[in-house]
């Protein structure tokens, strides 16, 4: 189930971890996949893809300048004459103690994060109303719910994606597009997989379900979303966290 032959899907931050899990379940369920990342960092997911007999092309996108989202959205649509399904996952986190954050560290989360986001559903979303039929779905954090300390920056882009996807949904609900959301809790990445074993058992013993989540926890979360089979879900933020906030 979950079919998505047909579709087109730009990802962003598709180079690693999540948004590299995501591309390739979006692909391995019949899309199309736009995999974008600043340079050419998401060449292996592209190659990945492909080698598993799926489609996909590489884009070079930065989510915070403009003029780079808006190449990439009009190529693709001259291309393929679409962009059904659009997932905002590119971001960035600087922690520091609000006390010792700069500024920079805070506009640059803002920026990437949010104002990324923002970016581009703008670019893609004349196409999707003229085709009466889009899906839009952004990776938000568990910390936009619960906060964390040392993570203010980050907790605010990720509770201001929350408000976007909300208010974003009920203005394109009529033009047939869902805009959902995806808040993971603590997953398995480069970087959790740098810390000490004893660390891992101390984070999994918070958690009811008693593990970390994977990245393909997520990408199974968002290719649900993006599927027929979610069609009278918008509006919705769904916790993908082992129940470490309920």
């Amino acid at each position: 189930m979950m079919i998505l032959t047909g579709r087109v899907a730009l990802v962003t931050g598709a180079s690693r971890g999540i948004g590299r899990a995501i591309a390739k379940s979006l692909a391995a369920g019949g899309a199309h996949v736009i995999a974008a990342a600043r340079g050419d960092n998401a060449t292996s997911t592209v190659y990945e893809i492909v080698a598993a007999g799926g489609t996909a092309e590489l884009a070079t996108l930065d989510v915070t300048d403009p003029a780079s989202v808006t190449a990439v959205v009009k190529a693709a649509i001259e291309r393929h004459g679409k962009i059904d399904i659009l997932v905002n996952n590119a971001g960035v986190a600087r922690d520091q103690l609000m006390l010792r954050m700069k500024r920079d560290d805070w506009d640059g989360v803002i920026a990437a994060n949010l104002t990324g986001a923002f970016t581009c559903v703008q670019a893609v979303l004349k196409s999707m109303v003229k085709a009466r039929y889009g899906r839009i779905i952004s990776i938000t954090s568990v910390v936009g719910e619960a906060g964390n300390a040392g993570q203010a920056n980050y907790a605010a882009s990720k509770a201001g994606l929350i408000g976007f996807t909300k208010s974003l949904a009920q203005e394109v609900a009529s033009r047939g597009i869902t805009v959902n959301a995806v808040a993971p809790g603590l997953i398995e990445t480069d970087m959790t997989k740098a810390i000490s074993e004893g660390a891992h058992e101390e984070w999994a013993k918070k958690i009811p379900l008693q593990r970390l989540g994977t990245p393909e926890d997520i990408a199974a979360a968002v290719r649900f979303l993006a599927s027929d089979e979610a069609a009278y879900i918008t509006g919705h933020v769904l916790a993908v966290n082992g129940g470490m906030h309920m």
